[in-house]
């Protein structure tokens, strides 16, 4: 399906959305109140996990808008630096860069403050997507965030309907966000709206609960998300590794034993892992024995990725996930 257009043969990730900058504090366990200072970390889920299948040794692409200021530049540079395509970045001269200020607090949770009235992220058009790179993909990748207003909601739409119309695999993760949603009925009324479209989706144990209502992640709620149009649904458990449900077979696969620092990008790491493995070969989403291993590698990607502060320096590349895996198995044997 993925190779219907010549050059999607090549394997391309085309991931969609809101790149920023988060400001952390430099101590941590404390209120953005009580934070000292703050250190920037690039982030934006769409761009996390672009970069997750660029290290990987993946071809990917990274579409959105960011300021014309210093922090767009700069993350226009770290896609580079990083072998991310940014031919599908333009800069908007009358709006800033997104910000957000996240800490983790003593209690483990996460507060977030963000800067977007509007950001650059939310005023991209569908007259400065780059069509012919979204073409191009063999997989292409969004969230939720580029949902919330217009005109980004429309580009974010355009955007599916090309890719889907080229052949691409549609991969979903909403990576919800609640303070940026007017109300969280609107939040899931949204996400929702877009669901039948995807072919694989990703979805948190504590988004499952969100959408479906339900405070269980157990399997007859899991399948309260699943649709008759969908190759795959993942439901993503923290350090417990991961659900997985496709038409004829569900199952899950344990995680690593890590110790954690951070887990900032995890999700997006092990989003990143899944696609840059999918891209070559999609009959893996009707072998479970095959599906189990690549969900595996994911999970080893997932866990490198809380050992270390920050979401895109964690990310890790393809010998470290494999000596995950080796140091794991010799552990059994």
């Amino acid at each position: 399906m993925g190779t219907a257009n010549g050059d999607s043969a090549a394997g391309l990730v085309v991931s969609f959305g809101e790149m920023l900058i988060d400001f952390v504090p430099t101590v941590s366990g404390v209120s953005l109140a009580e934070a000292p200072g703050f250190l920037k970390a690039p982030g934006g889920s769409p761009a996390n996990v672009a970069i997750a299948v660029a290290r990987l040794g993946g071809l990917c692409a990274f579409v959105g808008k960011l300021g014309d200021d210093e922090f767009g530049r700069m993350l226009a540079a770290i896609l580079r630096e990083n072998g991310v395509d940014d031919s599908g970045v333009t800069f908007d001269t009358g709006a800033r860069t997104a910000l957000a200020f996240v800490t983790l607090r003593a209690d483990g949770e996460r507060e977030f403050m963000f800067y977007r009235n509007p950001s650059a992220d939310m005023l991209l058009t569908e007259a400065e997507l780059n069509l012919d790179l979204i073409g191009k993909a063999a997989v292409f990748h969004y969230g939720s965030i580029s949902l919330i207003t217009e005109p980004c909601r429309s580009a974010h739409l355009k955007a599916m309907e090309v890719a889907k119309e080229t052949g691409a695999l549609l991969s979903y993760d909403p990576n919800l966000r609640l303070p940026l949603w007017p109300s969280a009925a609107e939040a899931r009324k949204q996400i929702l709206s877009i669901w039948d479209q995807a072919d694989i989706i990703k979805v948190s144990d504590v988004e499952l609960e969100f959408l479906t209502g339900q405070d269980s992640v157990e399997d007859e709620v899991a399948m309260q998300l699943w649709r008759p149009t969908l190759k795959l649904l993942l439901v993503t458990l923290g350090e417990k590794g991961c659900k997985y449900y496709t038409e004829d077979f569900h199952g899950i696969v344990e995680s690593f034993a890590v110790k954690q620092i951070d887990t900032t990008g995890a999700g997006d790491a092990f989003v990143g892992a899944l696609l840059r493995r999918i891209v070559h070969d999609q009959s893996v989403l009707q072998d479970e024995k095959r599906l189990r291993e690549l969900l595996r590698f994911a999970n080893a990607c997932g866990a490198i990725t809380t050992t270390k502060k920050g979401a895109i320096p964690s990310l890790p590349n393809a010998s470290e996930a494999m000596q995950l895996l080796e140091s794991a198995s010799d552990m059994l044997a």
